[in-house]
């Protein structure tokens, strides 16, 4: 049950980061460099810095030149994340390459560790639902509609276990069979995004 596995190592990552709270901060990573735990927790960070990052730019009151410097942050993490989520279906590759995938075999319109980014994301809707569901100093009617979107955010949690957990035993008994793209993120290629490459000139 691999998203029961990451699960809890998204929140432990979440929960770190909020000691502190600072996009700033060094990662601080528990588990040892190489491993898929280790990975796992990367990920997540990244995509709690990121979320953090939006809140920020999202300021109304934002310094245009730190609102720009933030855009750029944003754009770098989403690369980082795309990395990680390739790294993660590298895994998966090498886990199941001596699979006798079957004639019949079907292809997945998403690979595995997309499917675990998602989660990923999850994680965070849900820490941060359940923050304003219980906040003190909010309504009653505020908590009440944030706990209302917390139970369904829940079970969605719970839907993407069960659809990851079927998907993984698929591939596994060659029912069906994972091919990767690699992501092209053209809007930090100097050669792909015209305003890049016109400055260039």
């Amino acid at each position: 049950m691999f998203a029961e596995f990451a699960f809890p190592i998204f929140e432990q990552s979440i929960k770190t980061y909020h000691i502190i709270d600072d996009v700033y901060q060094p990662v601080l990573n528990p588990y040892e460099k190489g491993t898929i735990e280790y990975l796992l927790f990367a990920k997540n960070w990244v995509d709690t810095v990121q979320w953090h990052y939006e809140d920020i730019v999202r300021d109304p009151n934002i310094d245009p030149v730190a609102a720009l410097d933030l855009k750029r942050k944003i754009d770098a993490s989403n690369q980082v994340r795309t990395d990680m989520v390739e790294y993660i279906d590298s895994y998966f590759l090498n886990k199941y390459k001596d699979v006798q995938v079957k004639p019949n075999a079907k292809i997945n319109t998403e690979s595995p560790a997309w499917a675990i980014d998602r989660l990923s994301i999850l994680a965070l809707k849900i820490y941060h639902m359940n923050e304003e569901a219980t906040r003190a100093e909010a309504t009653a009617e505020h908590r009440a509609k944030c706990q209302e979107k917390l139970n369904v955010l829940l079970d969605q949690k719970n839907d993407m276990f069960t659809s990851i957990s079927q998907l993984i035993e698929d591939i596994e008994a060659g029912d069906k069979y994972m091919k990767v793209y690699k992501q092209m993120k053209m809007y930090n290629d100097e050669e792909l995004n015209p305003v890049l490459y016109q400055n260039k000139k």
